[in-house]
């Protein structure tokens, strides 16, 4: 699996701070952090976050990135940091002397309201200045490469960030929303009370079929007109009531790639998979609810976990922070020990029938810029809402996946003609992908297929 490897700057700094250290060029960041740290334990998907860090370390706030990217990627970091008070958490590593050496100078630049305004980078101002003065890093700096920082000096006080009192928060938010519509669902009355006990309307049906059975055994009827006794009275047979007939199953939705749930997602972290060469790991926001099925919270948003075979294919560092298309609606599959849960779109060129061979270019499927994740991702004409999970054994995302491709103009759409069974329906033509925002499109890739 490759592993990331130290800049020179950061060499230098390590060098200077850390001389009887060995660490050079050649040194992979997973082995340079437990070097400069033996005392502390690092697993292997701790490492492969390491790795992640040093190689983001190299593009943060880099002069060739346009402004955008560097605020994505900045703030990216910021929200990371909000609940860490290192990069992994609480353990130190060599991603923290990596982000700090390419930070320094750059924050040391920022205005005080960049720093700690209502929208300033609070957590990464925070960062930079404990691992300039903390004792685990003992970074030998010289006075004028500190970051100046003045904790007095905050033009925006930020409430903490409490994970356990979130965490609380949300679960009461949560039972008592479903107590809400427990509250407000049908009045049927679900007790009958008789003094000081409570019996329950199963437990009062319980006790009539025993005591049926008890009078069938008697010949005697179970109930009795008041102030009539049952000596010598035959039970009465009822007349068989017809049985309720079942509702009848839902009409079949016709095929259409309508029944596809896709979505923007917004990829928070992305690591190499810790078992597989091909993999990446991306925890993706996709508007979920709190407390939906195959998902979990990350920096305090809903997310899914998903696995994609792009590593080799696309830069990690290109995986981080951005925009994606994702099919969210497939079955849930392991992949490798790692459950994933959604698909992300990617471009690639066709191949002769019958091969299986994408091997690359792979480009990823570009939402619009202004596109926020969770949106309705479709294609124009079709109309539907999506199934909540494909049924494997209908192929519907098979069947529709020919149809989909990019355009000359490198928009991605949906090709009627390559489904079979559409075009029996006599469905034609080319729709294209979007959001209530724009066209979804592709960098460079033509007449490619899209999967």
């Amino acid at each position: 699996m490759a592993t990331a490897t130290l800049k020179e700057p950061t060499i230098s700094l390590i060098k200077r701070s850390f001389p009887d250290a060995s660490i050079d060029s050649e040194t992979d960041a997973g082995k340079a952090t437990t070097t400069l740290f033996p005392d502390t334990q690092y697993t292997d998907l701790e490492k492969t976050e390491i790795d992640q860090w040093v190689i983001e370390s190299s593009h943060i706030a880099s002069p060739s990135e346009d402004a955008a990217k560097t605020t994505a990627r900045l703030s990216s970091l910021n929200t990371h940091l909000s609940s860490r008070t290192t990069i992994l958490g609480n353990k130190p590593s060599i991603a923290d002397i990596a982000i700090y050496n390419r930070l320094a100078p750059v924050v040391s630049k920022w205005s005080p309201e960049e720093r700690t305004g209502e929208q300033g980078y609070h957590h990464i101002v925070r960062h930079i200045d404990f691992v300039q003065n903390s004792p685990i890093y003992h970074l030998k700096l010289a006075e004028e490469e500190r970051v100046k920082i003045d904790p007095s000096d905050v033009k925006f006080v930020l409430k903490p960030v409490d994970v356990k009192a979130e965490k609380e928060r949300k679960k009461r938010e949560k039972e008592a929303a479903v107590a809400a519509v427990s509250a407000n669902g049908a009045a049927t009355p679900s007790s009958v009370t008789g003094g000081s006990e409570t019996v329950t309307e199963s437990q009062v049906k319980q006790g009539k079929k025993k005591g049926d059975a008890v009078a069938d055994a008697a010949g005697m009827e179970t109930s009795v007109p008041p102030g009539q006794g049952t000596e010598g009275k035959k039970k009465e047979k009822k007349e068989k009531q017809p049985k309720p007939q079942k509702n009848a199953p839902a009409p079949e939705k016709p095929l259409s790639p309508a029944l596809i749930d896709m979505r923007v997602g917004h990829i928070l972290k992305a690591v190499q998979h810790p078992n597989a060469d091909s993999l990446y790991v991306s925890t993706i926001a996709v508007g979920d609810l709190p407390g939906t099925e195959n998902t979990s919270e990350f920096e305090g948003q809903v997310c899914r976990t998903v696995c994609s075979g792009l590593n080799g294919l696309i830069p990690l560092e290109e995986m981080q922070g951005r925009r994606v298309v994702a099919v969210c609606n497939l079955k849930p599959v392991t992949m490798r020990g790692i459950k994933s849960c959604a698909m992300v779109l990617a471009a690639s060129p066709r191949v002769a029938e019958g091969e299986d061979n994408h091997k690359g270019p792979v480009e990823l499927v570009n939402p619009p810029a202004d596109a926020k994740a969770g949106e309705r991702v479709y294609f124009e004409g079709w109309e539907g809402e999506p199934e909540s999970v494909l049924n494997p054994k209908k192929k519907i995302w098979e069947t529709c996946q020919p149809g989909f491709t990019t355009t000359e103009n490198l928009e991605v759409s949906f090709d009627a003609a390559a489904v079979p069974q559409l075009t029996e329906q006599g469905k034609t033509g080319l729709a294209k992908l979007r959001t209530k925002e724009g066209l979804c499109t592709v960098k460079m890739l033509k007449g490619a297929t899209v999967r």
